[in-house]
């Protein structure tokens, strides 16, 4: 079980990544006529935090392939990952999620569902 829920809040980790790079030259041209240097910081932001989730998905489903379910250490990774996690999905609901764009409406969800999966993962 506690197998499973690390493995459901990574998989969602990582694809919810794969989604929010997917899009990244539609996003960045949302933004209509912006300097090349202002595009590129969008560009670049929108990428890193795409990779963040999908490395923290990566760590998560890794710890957990390698066996380390029951381990203080896991449980420890787990809710560090878990925290940022939060602390990402509030930066969008006050940020991104108040504007019309639907990814950013879905992700404190996302997030939010990762982190709590991660959190009772530790606790089961």
């Amino acid at each position: 079980m506690r197998e499973l829920l690390a493995y459901a809040a990574g998989a969602a980790l990582i694809l919810w990544g794969v989604v929010h790079l997917v899009p990244t030259t539609a996003v960045a041209d949302g933004f209509g006529a912006i300097g090349l240097d202002n595009r590129r910081i969008l560009v670049m932001e929108w990428i890193a935090e795409g990779v963040t989730h999908i490395a923290f998905g990566a760590l998560v489903a890794l710890i957990a392939a390698a066996g380390y379910a029951g381990g203080s250490t896991a449980d420890l990774v787990y809710r560090v990952l878990a925290v940022a996690l939060l602390a990402l999905a509030v930066l969008t609901a006050v940020t991104g999620s108040r504007t019309p764009a639907i990814w950013f409406k879905a992700c404190p969800f996302v997030l939010t569902t990762a982190a709590a999966l991660l959190v009772v993962r530790t606790l089961v």
